[in-house]
């Protein structure tokens, strides 16, 4: 009994702060902008803008993703080879703690146009160039902040391997590409998924570095989100946008989990 009752504040969390903002954001889905009942914000929600939106808003997480797993991947295999790897793993750690609106701030002065970054450019030749408010500026802003997130979960999977494993596939004469293809990278693929779930899921539902970094050009599920509930007020919609969110964030962490359904462990 006493085992149970340790059980209750977590329970009391799970259910003020996890399950009961659920339902509430599911509850003022169903009411229009005048606090109606109606199924309307839905049927918007299936217009041309927002499927666009929605499409967005995968396609960047899905750059966001790729291109932080091709940097990370390599860093952390490498990380695992060096001598002083904790302090390479703290000083990859330490941008973490750093408020994410002062690093997009300093990106501001970065990429501005009279930044460090065209004073170099106009330096070796190239001319001062339009890096903020772009594409370009906005992924390799969120590349930065969410790769730590990537390299971790990656490297204690690699830091995890068994290196015997490695020497047997030598030993049978697999090449180098062969033995990272057929025996490095399946057996770290659960630390792969934990990452690109650490990356994708808040790169879906991005919406200040939307507005400070790429000027309101990149216009994400989030940004919409923030919008309806900040400004049009129309905190239906903005609750319908989260409940999509929400559903499209547990098919992501359903089909990169690591649960083998129907086999007993």
């Amino acid at each position: 009994m006493r085992r149970y009752a340790y059980a209750i504040p977590y329970w009391l969390w799970i259910g003020l702060f996890v399950i009961a903002p659920i339902i509430l954001i599911v509850y003022y889905s169903f009411f229009d902008i005048e606090g109606h009942f109606s199924l309307v914000n839905y049927e918007t929600f299936f217009t041309p803008v927002y499927l666009r939106m929605t499409f967005n808003s995968f396609w960047y997480a899905f750059l966001i993703t790729a291109i932080s797993l091709v940097i990370a991947y390599p860093t952390a295999y490498l990380l695992t080879k060096t001598k002083h790897k904790q302090l390479w793993l703290l000083l990859i750690i330490l941008p973490t703690w750093v408020n994410l609106l002062l690093k997009a701030y300093a990106f501001l002065g970065l990429f501005g146009t009279y930044g460090a970054v065209n004073v170099l450019l106009e330096t070796i030749g190239i001319g001062t160039k339009q890096l903020l408010f772009t594409d370009f500026s906005f992924v390799f802003v969120s590349v930065y902040i969410f790769i730590p997130f990537m390299i971790l979960p990656i490297f204690n999977a690699l830091e995890k391997l068994n290196p015997s494993l490695i020497d047997a596939a030598r030993d049978l004469g697999a090449s180098e590409w062969t033995t990272f293809r057929r025996v490095i990278f399946p057996l770290t693929l659960d630390g792969v998924k934990a990452g690109c779930q650490a990356v994708f899921i808040p790169s879906l539902s991005l919406f200040m570095l939307t507005r400070l970094i790429a000027g309101n050009r990149v216009i994400t599920l989030g940004t919409a989100v923030e919008q309806h509930f900040l400004v049009t007020q129309n905190w239906g919609m903005g609750a319908t946008i989260a409940v999509f969110l929400m559903i499209a964030m547990a098919g992501i962490m359903i089909l990169t989990g690591n649960k083998k359904w129907g086999v007993r462990q």
